[in-house]
């Protein structure tokens, strides 16, 4: 887990150095502060025009369901990164790279169980209401033959 954390700070160090070293080379002078809200900025809506048309598809073609996944699976990242960190930091216990897939893969199998019964529910349902139509035709069918 540390190696793997500081993989992701060397990998964001080198972005930032080089974001300086371009706002240096063309004497922009803007603080570090300036960058931060300039670049993550830039970053959340680039992930917008992205992610936006990609939800607004999934919720026109009825997949709610996948809108609230991605929206909790990426909570799920987020919850155990902050849990392995304040462990690191509180000395509280082990900061594990091992934990967090754990922690997510246990999230995905418990999703995957309630999938199937979500699918076994909505299975019935559309039985149970295919049988009322049915029936409803088998009554106008009745119906026709006795007035005919």
């Amino acid at each position: 887990m540390k190696a793997f954390l500081y993989g992701v700070v060397e990998i964001i160090a080198r972005i930032h150095s080089y974001l300086l070293r371009l706002n240096d080379a063309y004497e922009y002078n803007f603080t570090d502060k300036e960058l931060h809200f300039l670049i993550i900025g830039a970053l959340g809506m680039a992930m917008i025009f992205v992610v936006h048309p990609v939800f607004k598809w999934l919720a026109k073609n009825d997949h709610i369901m996948v809108i609230s996944w991605i929206y909790v699976f990426t909570l799920i990242i987020v919850i155990t990164f902050a849990i392995e960190i304040g462990q690191r930091v509180t000395n509280t216990g082990a900061m594990e790279f091992a934990d967090i897939m754990f922690g997510v893969l246990g999230f995905i199998s418990m999703f995957l169980v309630f999938s199937v019964f979500r699918g076994i529910y909505h299975l019935i349902l559309r039985l149970i209401r295919r049988e009322g139509r049915d029936a409803d035709e088998y009554e106008d069918d009745d119906e026709w033959e006795r007035l005919g």
